[in-house]
């Protein structure tokens, strides 16, 4: 992958995405036989720099860094510069002089990866930016299907819920469609933004619609703030016409992969009857996140910083 940083699926060629699996799914590998020290990252520093609140991601990124022989560092904003006044930029040109080799930044504006990266000689990796996009989430999500099913050309994968709101949602329609899959999505009409056809995907008019022959099934986190927005009646309303269940979920191809980015709303989104049914592969998802990231922090910082 010869690029400096991990912004976005959107600019990202199928052969990165590729070859960003083929090395997550080595590393899986490794980790289900308890290997977890690596070398490829001995000698240099990541840095976590979450202005959002995050358990999965930030945990998952630094435990990559650890493994592949990083030294880790994590900033907790509440308690950095920021609150002094101090900018996106500054707190950057501030990392960089310290001459760290990766920065993984979570932030609630969409584009501050890309001023982060535009300002440090650093690599930067979006660890989700606003409404924008989750790259690593998408990438984790392909690497499960990847394993599981084998190649992702042609498959059908239905994704359901707060598409509006989603930044995993539009990660997972670029580098899905990418790879050649089918993207079903579904959702109330006030949180399914304009233009997603344009984009590639197939905007269904109901849940069976979309999840009719699918080979996954992917539910959506109901952030219960937006609720607030008046965006559906109520979460009872939500789940009864919009989460999938055992009935809605039988309208799948057999055996069909259940997933879920986390944390899960049990019984909105997904009933808990398929949460930990037989075809549910959200605990999994949670070790192909380890691993993609691992491949990623390996792929951009096998490159000493200039």
């Amino acid at each position: 992958m010869n690029r400096k940083d991990l912004l976005g699926l959107y600019d990202l060629s199928a052969e990165e995405i590729e070859e960003i699996l083929t090395l997550g799914l080595s590393y899986k590998a490794a980790l289900k036989r308890g290997e977890k020290e690596h070398s490829a990252l001995k000698g240099r520093s990541v840095i976590t720099l979450f202005y959002e609140n995050s358990t999965r991601t930030r945990t998952s990124f630094e435990l990559a860094a650890k493994f592949l022989g990083a030294k880790v560092v994590s900033i907790s904003v509440a308690t950095s510069s920021v609150q002094k006044g101090e900018t996106l930029v500054d707190t950057g040109k501030t990392l960089d002089a310290m001459k760290n080799d990766v920065i993984v930044i979570r932030h609630p504006m969409g584009g501050a990866p890309k001023l982060l990266a535009d300002t440090v000689k650093a690599h930067v990796v979006n660890g989700g930016d606003g409404m924008n996009e989750h790259p690593t989430q998408a990438l984790l999500d392909m690497l499960t299907l990847k394993e599981h099913l084998g190649s992702i050309k042609g498959l059908k994968v239905a994704i359901l819920g707060d598409i509006r709101h989603s930044r995993v949602a539009k990660s997972n329609l670029y580098g899905l469609t990418k790879l050649g899959a089918e993207v079903r999505l579904f959702g109330p009409k006030t949180l399914l933004p304009e233009g997603l056809e344009r984009e590639g995907a197939i905007v269904c008019s109901s849940r069976e619609e979309a999840v009719k022959g699918a080979d996954a099934v992917m539910g959506l986190r109901i952030q219960l703030e937006r609720q607030k927005a008046g965006n559906f009646p109520s979460l009872g309303e939500f789940a009864k016409y919009y989460g999938v269940d055992e009935q809605v979920l039988s309208h799948a191809k057999k055996g069909a992969l259940v997933l879920h980015p986390g944390p899960v709303n049990r019984g909105v989104e997904l009933s808990s009857g398929v949460i930990d049914g037989a075809q549910s592969h959200i605990e999994d998802q949670v070790l192909s996140g380890l691993a993609v990231r691992m491949s990623v922090l390996s792929l951009l910082g096998k490159e000493e910083r200039a």
